[in-house]
């Protein structure tokens, strides 16, 4: 069994990718600086069964200040999760944060990992790097026209991971993750927000008119992929996959299924299209299912009726007092 770095550990698809790794039996260390661009509270819950394992060791920092040579040296693999998500917030004077968590951070660990020459580094990418797609799949190779800032720190964070495979040998794999959904998802995204909204009788916000479409990522599929690109053994060039869910929907699609796995009747309030949100995604699946053996094993039925569980637990859980 290896021993692995998680970085972004206690957001929403690095702890998923925590509880896998442990269950596979590999020593993790995980990495997190605790943003501010969520509740502390929930990323630390999204860690409680991690911490309570044996073969788990957890540093607080950030990428930016922390002594990576010390993390770095103690392990065989990188997944470098960390980072600042959001389309949206990503314009105007928060930019220079995402040069920060981004791009200057996946530099920095990447200086770390070429002095120890790890086995494998694993990048989480986006996306969001392709822009819109052009009417059908998008392939690896495909023009990147991001058409937001976060998707052009995404797309600069490929690049260095390029760059120090090609000068410093640092064996590279990058995953473009296609909307990823499923329990622990951020407060902020869709799926989340129609079910909040929905539980408590509220209208639903949509940007936009709705009939934009998203490639939807279940979070055990994801995981999945990005556990078959740790075991790879790159040869070469950085080799770059993309990780959809096999399903794509509407927006007022999502929201109509939301209500029907709630069975709640769901109003629409239709707000101004947003800057960055592009009008379709679109993941070709072929080079993962061909290299990685990737392929979704969760239909958006079954993931959106697992998150609506999910959620309607913790509600649940956060009206029931503390037994002292």
């Amino acid at each position: 069994m290896g021993r692995i770095l998680v970085t972004g550990a206690a957001g929403f698809i690095g702890s998923h990718l925590v509880d896998r790794l442990l269950e596979l039996g590999h020593e993790v260390t995980g990495l997190d600086c605790f943003t501010d661009y969520y509740s502390r509270d929930l990323k630390q819950r999204n860690l409680d069964r991690a911490l309570s394992h044996g073969r788990f060791r957890f540093f607080e920092g950030d990428l930016l200040r922390s002594n990576l040579d010390e993390i770095v040296g103690g392990v065989d693999k990188v997944a470098h999760l960390a980072g600042e998500p959001g389309v949206r917030a990503s314009w105007g004077e928060r930019f220079p944060v995402y040069l920060e968590r981004n791009v200057q951070a996946t530099q920095r660990l990447l200086e770390a990992t070429s002095r120890v020459r790890p086995k494998q580094f694993v990048l989480a990418s986006s996306s969001s790097v392709y822009g819109a797609d052009n009417g059908g799949p998008a392939a690896e190779d495909d023009p990147r026209r991001p058409a937001s800032p976060y998707g052009l720190s995404k797309l600069a964070a490929e690049e260095l991971v390029g760059l120090y495979e090609r000068e410093h040998a640092v064996p590279a794999t990058v995953l473009r993750y296609f909307t990823v959904y499923g329990p622990r998802q951020r407060p902020e995204m869709a799926l989340s927000r129609f079910i909040s909204l929905a539980g408590r009788g509220e209208l639903v916000e949509v940007f936009g008119d709705g009939t934009q479409s998203r490639e939807m990522t279940y979070i055990s599929d994801v995981v999945d992929a990005t556990v078959a690109a740790l075991e790879a053994k790159p040869e070469g060039a950085a080799r770059v996959y993309n990780v959809g869910g096999g399903t794509r929907t509407t927006v007022v699609e999502l929201v109509e299924l939301v209500g029907e796995m709630m069975g709640e009747r769901v109003e629409i309030r239709h707000a101004p299209p947003a800057h960055g949100d592009v009008r379709s995604t679109w993941a070709d699946l072929e080079r993962a299912a061909r290299e990685l053996g990737y392929r979704p094993r969760v239909s958006l039925e079954e993931g959106v009726e697992e998150q609506v569980r999910w959620a309607l637990a913790e509600c649940a859980r956060r009206r029931t007092p503390s037994i002292v």
